[in-house]
């Protein structure tokens, strides 16, 4: 193994740790970071569904809301390694804080959008604002679990992805439809504001409820404080520099793999209701409904794969063949005329990349800790969400230029098997 790896015992060496601090340590922590996501995740993605009205109120063509869509990761890309070196620096609490009342406000703003440029600069703000979010909440995951439990965490944590979509969509919709014209303002304004402003309270909440670290929590005994800083101790044996992840040639081959998984999710994410649309569903509400729908299973998706992981202390070809698969029906998805094929061909594929994704997010803590981990997971995440980008940037045009998003999702599918097959070859994961 390169001297650049940190070596990760997959021994239960994390045995002195009673199944009992760690559910208390579960229960504390998660659920609220969880409500934090879910709020995050939706606010990033709702302009998928508010571009159902906003298109023709703004003059918005596909290719803008495309670009505009995807613009926001550039600003999350070019603030996250600063953003995350700050929290190992700084601590957890105030970076949350900070990350969560400004995407929010700026989240809000987006009710004033008047035309595609202020359509693009909220959008690159929003994701300057949310920067270093969710690898900054997996660092700070590892400061208090050990490598063999956290595909466990993760997969409770990022439920809230999905859950977003499942509570998010039908509430999104509900919003633009009921709120429409209230006060002169359009249901897709008052979407923006009902959704955006809940997170500036979440934010202040953050700065009372969370602290940095296991030493510091209050509600943990001096026992339970040692048992896992022993679990994390013994489950890590040596540092390394963030330098040294840069030469790491595993970081580049997971940096593609997250690549193809965020293209294909994000696809879904801001495109499903337009796609939904072009299968002639007209009603906002239904729309809503149906979106829902791929985000059930991608929450049984991500259960069952977590588990089995965990299971079975493997991670590789879990993240491998359920990409594979993933990209294999939303491939077919494009080749049949029934509806309900289609829709249960992009089910599938949804939930395949939700799984793929959290188990995914289990391996780098296999491979690096503390400063390195903190950098190196952003380092990461920043490659990978250039597919952010990319994804609806592409999908946008493509739809301009032929009128259908077949050849996108085409696109998105061959990602997504160099994606899978970019992490069978990292074989010392």
């Amino acid at each position: 193994m390169s001297s650049t790896y940190i070596q990760v015992s997959t021994l239960n060496t994390d045995g002195c740790v009673s199944d009992k601090t760690y559910k208390k340590v579960y229960w504390r922590i998660l659920p609220f970071l969880a409500l934090c996501y879910m709020f995050a995740y939706l606010d990033r993605i709702n302009v998928g569904f508010a571009k159902l009205q906003m298109q023709d109120a703004i003059n918005l063509s596909d290719a803008a809301y495309g670009l505009g869509a995807g613009i926001f990761f550039l600003g999350y890309v070019i603030f996250e390694i600063p953003s995350n070196l700050y929290m190992a620096r700084t601590g957890a609490r105030k970076t949350l804080v900070r990350i969560m009342v400004l995407w929010g406000l700026t989240s809000a703003c987006m009710m004033f959008v008047s035309s595609p440029g202020m359509f693009y600069l909220l959008r690159f703000m929003l994701g300057v604002f949310e920067a270093g979010f969710a690898p900054g909440i997996i660092y700070y995951l590892t400061l208090w679990f050990p490598a063999r439990r956290m595909a466990g965490a993760m997969a409770m944590l990022m439920f809230a992805g999905p859950i977003g979509s499942i509570i998010g969509a039908p509430l999104s919709t509900w919003l633009m439809t009921h709120f429409h014209q209230t006060h002169g303002l359009q249901g897709w304004q008052w979407m923006f504001m009902l959704e955006g402003l809940p997170c500036v309270l979440l934010g202040i909440i953050t700065w009372f409820y969370i602290v940095d670290k296991p030493e510091d929590a209050r509600w943990l005994t001096d026992a339970e404080k040692k048992e896992i800083a022993q679990s994390l101790n013994q489950t890590r044996q040596k540092h390394s520099a963030f330098r040294s992840v840069l030469k790491n040639p595993a970081i580049y081959g997971l940096s593609l793999t997250y690549f193809g998984l965020i293209c294909g999710i994000y696809a879904m994410s801001f495109w499903l209701p337009t796609i939904l649309q072009s299968h002639g569903i007209r009603d906002t509400m239904t729309i809503g409904l149906l979106t829902a729908i791929p985000y059930v299973t991608a929450l049984i998706g991500m259960i069952v794969f977590a588990w089995s992981s965990d299971k079975f202390q493997e991670r590789r070809w879990h993240v491998a063949l359920t990409a594979l698969f993933a990209g294999t029906a939303l491939l077919l998805s494009n080749f049949t005329a029934s509806f309900p094929i289609a829709m249960l061909l992009l089910t599938l594929a949804t939930g395949l990349m939700w799984a793929s994704y959290t188990t995914f997010w289990a391996i780098p803590s296999k491979i690096m800790q503390g400063t390195a981990a903190a950098g190196g997971i952003a380092l990461i995440n920043s490659f990978g969400l250039i597919g952010g980008f990319v994804s609806p940037t592409i999908m946008g045009w493509i739809k301009q230029t032929t009128g259908s998003l077949t050849h996108g999702l085409i696109f998105m599918t061959v990602l997504l098997f160099t994606g899978a097959i970019a992490i069978l070859f990292q074989k010392k994961i």
